[in-house]
């Protein structure tokens, strides 16, 4: 064994040192590039090739881009800016520079900020990362009158600059593009995608228009996206009709200085509606910035210290006041526009130029002071939502210091078949309500033990809506339940009491399991109110089949489901195999694991309650003494209803 590595070691040689010329390392190494091979991917590379128009568009020399998709996964991109030179490189004199930017890494107008003050494309790698990636580039420059195409595949001409003849009415830079399916497989660009990563581009670009064309069906079918008022266009269309905290959005662009000399400018727009989820975007020189960054941190500094500032002001204590009391429930939306950016790789998820936090907090701290001052009104709503935010924070917290410890001290009364997760606090903790111990073992071995506690339950529990109060509290089921959650019932419920952050009913996905679902819901609504009104309550929502055919396997939640994926997944196969699962005590933990109860894979549906007069009424109805009522129901109801019964 020695004597064969020794051999092996001298066999290596300045012959097994490769060397990727051009653009072979993209091609060798795409994930370096654009993030990977996937579809994901395949996307990103129309962000590299629309950027360049954009940044056009911001720099001044373009107002109009056109962006098609048509058959064959060919997508086009156009627009009327200065167009992208033609004339010989002065370091590559038998090359264009248009071949020299398409064919060369690190080529580009970006590198200062003589042709462009502000960018999203930095390295000089997009076009020419596409042109790597494709199978066909065909390119098209009109400049200063004249019109030239030259073609390129996987990353090389296809032949030379063609001088097409004069044009008219006509400048700029188009590019098409076929992405290589050597790289990408059968991959196809998604026509909803592109419009959304469109549309966003034209709420960013106050001065330009895209065009968008889907051209992949028998009619094309067009969308002009222009909008004047910028990210306040995207907020109002994303709240809607929502009633908010403030009488307006906090909406605005400023310039951003060093001095005294302008050298770029934040947009922001922001509101805080009632019983929204929180929500952040925000973009930096057009690019999303999913993963965040400075400019991010500027901005939650500027709100921070000027709402700690107005709390002070109106006689309240504004140091309980965090970033993250003023962003929840917010819908905020933040563009920057700043030369010299840095992002966190290629993909530019992350901004992380460091000064972008000082010119956001900067520019923005005034802005936010004068709103304030200029809307009391408003201020002080907004302001008395975020106090309490703030002082349920620190109630929670101290309540999460002993809460653990007082179920500790009653773990005598808990009931014997729970079995508890072990984390000190209830945030981000649940627990399932199974059907029986089988499906309960099975829930046992497929939980998260730290945040995640099982309590199994015999049979249907009690219909608590027909029952008398006696037979209620004497019911062994219904004593467990109040006993594990620990927050009592009827008069006695508190909510602070709650031991878990969710409460989550999982039975089997078939008749008997919807009954017993109805069942548990009937409890909770007439019991534990307020569990549901605060959004404590979901339904796990299992599959009833598992579909496989070669080394593909899928889950199916119904038999729509399940047809859809004959249909879409295995595209009409006879032979596909499908089980359908008798229970969860009949699935193994492993895919109870994956399908119903890890937290980044599952399917939970949240129990809501619209309007209290008309819940009592289907609750009535449905669940209560009268066996007229439910037969009226159901005779109003099975109209033209056409089910599959499971007998």
């Amino acid at each position: 064994m020695a004597d064969a590595a020794m051999t092996e070691h001298q066999n290596y040689t300045a012959a097994d040192i490769e060397v990727l010329e051009g653009l072979e390392p993209v091609r060798k190494r795409p994930g370096m590039y654009i993030g990977g091979s996937d579809v994901n991917a395949m996307h990103h590379l129309i962000a590299e090739v629309l950027d360049n128009s954009v940044d056009e568009a911001v720099a001044g020399y373009a107002d109009k881009i056109w962006v098609t998709l048509e058959k064959e996964n060919k997508l086009i991109i156009r627009d009327n800016g200065r167009g992208i030179p033609t004339d010989p490189h002065p370091k590559y004199k038998n090359k264009s520079a248009l071949e020299v930017i398409l064919t060369t890494l690190h080529s580009g107008g970006k590198f200062s900020n003589k042709a462009y003050s502000t960018s999203g494309g930095l390295h000089g790698v997009g076009i020419s990362v596409v042109n790597a990636l494709s199978s066909l580039v065909e390119v098209e420059v009109a400049r200063d009158g004249q019109l030239y195409k030259q073609n390129y595949s996987r990353g090389l001409p296809t032949g030379p600059l063609e001088h097409a003849g004069e044009i008219r009415n006509r400048k700029g830079t188009q590019v098409g593009f076929i992405p290589d399916t050597e790289i990408f497989d059968d991959a196809v660009f998604s026509a909803s995608r592109i419009r959304k990563m469109v549309r966003a581009k034209a709420f960013l670009t106050r001065t330009v228009t895209i065009i968008w064309c889907d051209a992949t069906g028998e009619e094309r079918q067009e969308e002009k996206f222009n909008y004047p008022n910028g990210l306040t266009d995207f907020l109002t269309e994303q709240i809607a009709e929502k009633p908010c905290y403030t009488e307006s959005p906090f909406a605005g662009t400023i310039a951003i200085t060093e001095d005294n000399k302008e050298i770029g400018r934040v947009e922001w727009a922001m509101a805080w509606p009632l019983g929204s989820e929180t929500s952040l975007t925000s973009y930096a020189n057009t690019i999303p910035t999913a993963q965040g960054g400075t400019h991010e941190t500027g901005m939650r500094a500027a709100l921070t210290k000027s709402l700690r500032s107005y709390a002070e002001l109106r006689g309240k204590k504004g140091e309980k006041i965090t970033a993250d009391d003023i962003m929840s429930g917010s819908q905020i939306l933040l563009s920057i526009f700043i030369p010299d950016i840095q992002f966190q790789g290629q993909t530019k998820d992350k901004l992380t130029t460091p000064s972008a936090a000082r010119m956001v907090e900067n520019a923005l701290k005034d802005q936010v002071d004068l709103w304030l001052s200029g809307d009391l009104t408003s201020a002080d709503s907004l302001l008395e939502r975020i106090m309490e935010r703030a002082e349920d924070r620190l109630r929670r917290k101290k309540e999460q210091e002993v809460k653990r410890k007082t179920a500790v001290s009653r773990k005598i009364r808990l009931p014997g078949k729970l079995s508890d997760c072990s984390s000190n606090s209830n945030i981000d903790t649940e627990i399932f309500i199974v059907e029986g111990d089988s499906a309960g073992g099975t829930a046992k071995q497929a939980r998260d033990r730290h945040t995640q506690a099982i309590l199994p339950i015999r049979g249907k529990i009690l219909n608590v809506a027909s029952a008398t109060k006696e037979k209620v509290m004497a019911n062994s089921e219904v004593r467990d339940l109040t006993q594990a959650l620990g927050c009592g019932r009827g008069k006695d419920f508190t909510l602070k009491h709650l031991r878990y952050e969710r409460v989550v009913i999982m039975t089997d996905a078939d008749v008997d399991g919807a009954h017993i679902a109805t069942l548990l819901m009937t409890f909770f609504y007439q019991e534990m109110p307020e569990l549901i009104l605060n959004g404590h309550l979901y339904l796990a929502l299992p599959p009833l089949y598992k579909m496989s055919y070669g080394g593909t396997s899928v889950f199916a939640l119904d038999d729509a489901e399940r047809e859809r994926h004959m249909k879409t997944t295995f595209k009409g196969k006879k032979n596909v195999e499908v089980n359908r699962f008798k229970g969860l005590g009949e699935m193994p933990a492993s895919q109870l694991k994956i399908t119903t109860m890890n937290k980044d894979n599952r399917r939970l549906l949240q129990v809501s309650i619209d309007s209290l007069a008309d819940s009592d009424l289907t609750v009535r109805r449905l669940m209560g003494k009268s066996p007229e009522e439910r037969l009226n129901f159901i005779k109003e109801e099975s109209n033209g209803v056409k089910a599959d019964l499971d007998l």
